[in-house]
């Protein structure tokens, strides 16, 4: 009996976590959005944010949780943003030091816009945790859809990433 009820929770528990690793999210096609929105973060997440802006896939872009010491300027060479890209269309984020101040950052960027969807940018391991973030940040209206960037990522930072998953996911499911 004792050992049926270790057995059980451990059982769900690992094959949880091989579905996580196993199965990361993808990226997805250009479909139009209101804003797309950029945690920092990996590589590639910026890069993938600014190239669907380019292509028109949404008005604005949010990079949020970007470092407080970074001018805009560095951030459009860094990133070889044109100038009427950087004026018209991009907005860092200073606030955010966590995926849960990125979630709170975005909802008040997206309020204040009266945006009403928008195309999470991040990393695949990364995303489901991010995206549970936001929606639990964002009004119900707000459609979010997810273009995760593929990575090479390492059982370590996936075995820690489902750990903070689980988290948010248990602290939400408990209200």
């Amino acid at each position: 009996m004792i050992r049926t009820l270790i057995a059980i929770p451990l059982i769900a528990w690992a094959l949880g976590f091989v579905f996580f690793a196993v199965a990361l999210p993808q990226p997805m096609e250009t479909s139009p959005t209101d804003a797309i929105v950029v945690p920092t973060g990996s590589g590639g997440r910026i890069e993938r944010g600014l190239e669907l802006i380019q292509l028109g896939a949404a008005e604005q872009m949010l990079v949020t949780g970007v470092d407080p010491s970074v001018l805009p300027g560095e951030f459009q060479v860094e990133f070889d943003v044109p100038d009427r890209v950087m004026d018209c269309c991009v907005t860092l984020g200073f606030s955010a030091l966590d995926t849960r101040g990125n979630a709170r950052e975005t909802a008040e960027w997206m309020e204040e816009r009266g945006y009403n969807s928008l195309r999470l940018v991040t990393a695949d391991w990364h995303m489901r945790r991010a995206a549970a973030e936001l929606a639990e940040q964002l009004p119900d209206n707000i459609a979010i859809e997810r273009d995760a960037v593929r990575s090479e990522v390492s059982l370590s930072t996936l075995f820690v990433e489902y750990h903070k998953f689980l988290a948010v996911w248990t602290l939400q499911a408990l209200g």
